[in-house]
């Protein structure tokens, strides 16, 4: 399992001062119910596209002023959050690798672990600007709609639809796996399932680190979620398919 990726409310607070913190819930909740100490506020809605596809990667422009504002240097280890079990700020790293950045972390249980067991601030965190230099995409984890049909052709790749169940049965991808994003998270303290759990769940549903994984939903937000927890758990292979079933049927290409 990597020492990346996720971290709990614990490891922050050892950590407060080493790391950069990222709030992406609205902004009165910010304002209005607190943060964590030293977190600046960046909402979901401002790092989505805003032209094109519903809910892709934002310009590249837009991004490095985002998170220039935000006072982030390329070298920062990131720890994002949300009050929503981790997929809104999962999206907010997953964007964060797609333009080059690669020491990541998710904040395991959300604003509420936090909350629970450690102080919270309602006061604005002084920012300094920075000059924020994005990365190449990393075409090695991104894949288009030809990466996804050929892996549905692929013996050693398994493409898994991270939608609810009823989704998967209305239409999905030929040959995928159904793995409903949430059925990794712990309902009662809304951070990660036990890591034994989650990889029996994973092996049940035919998702093993020996294959090549290549995740979709309907606009690239679950996905970041079971990104993450993959990547977390050391799987080799994750692939994110950006376009989802967006992409997938304005192609033409069908479904099962």
């Amino acid at each position: 399992m990597s020492e990346e990726w996720v971290a709990s409310a614990d490891w922050l607070a050892e950590h407060l001062d080493d790391v950069a913190v990222v709030d992406v819930r609205d902004a009165w909740e910010y304002d209005g119910i607190g943060h964590v100490p030293g977190a600046v506020s960046v909402p979901f809605d401002e790092f989505r596209a805003t032209g094109g596809p519903e809910g892709m990667m934002p310009e590249r422009d837009h991004w490095a002023k985002l998170l220039g504002e935000a006072g982030i240097e390329r070298g920062d280890t990131i720890v994002a959050y949300d009050d929503t079990h981790g997929v809104f700020a999962a999206r907010f790293l997953v964007t964060a690798l797609y333009y080059g950045h690669d020491d990541l972390r998710l904040l395991d249980g959300d604003y509420s672990a936090w909350l629970r067991e450690h102080e919270t601030t309602d006061e604005a965190t002084e920012v300094t600007p920075t000059d924020y230099e994005p990365g190449a995409p990393r075409e090695d984890v991104f894949v288009d709609a030809e990466d996804v049909l050929a892996a549905t052709d692929d013996p050693d790749a398994v493409v898994v639809d991270t939608r609810e169940p009823e989704e998967y049965d209305e239409g999905h991808i030929p040959g995928a796996v159904n793995l409903d994003w949430k059925e990794v998270v712990d309902d009662e303290t809304r951070g990660l399932k036990p890591r034994e759990d989650i990889e029996a769940l994973l092996a049940e549903r035919g998702v093993t680190p020996d294959e090549r994984v290549v995740l979709y939903c309907n606009t690239a937000r679950r996905i970041s979620h079971t990104f993450v927890v993959l990547r977390w758990l050391g799987f080799p292979e994750v692939a994110f398919y950006e376009g989802s079933l967006t992409d997938w049927t304005e192609r033409g290409h069908p479904l099962e």
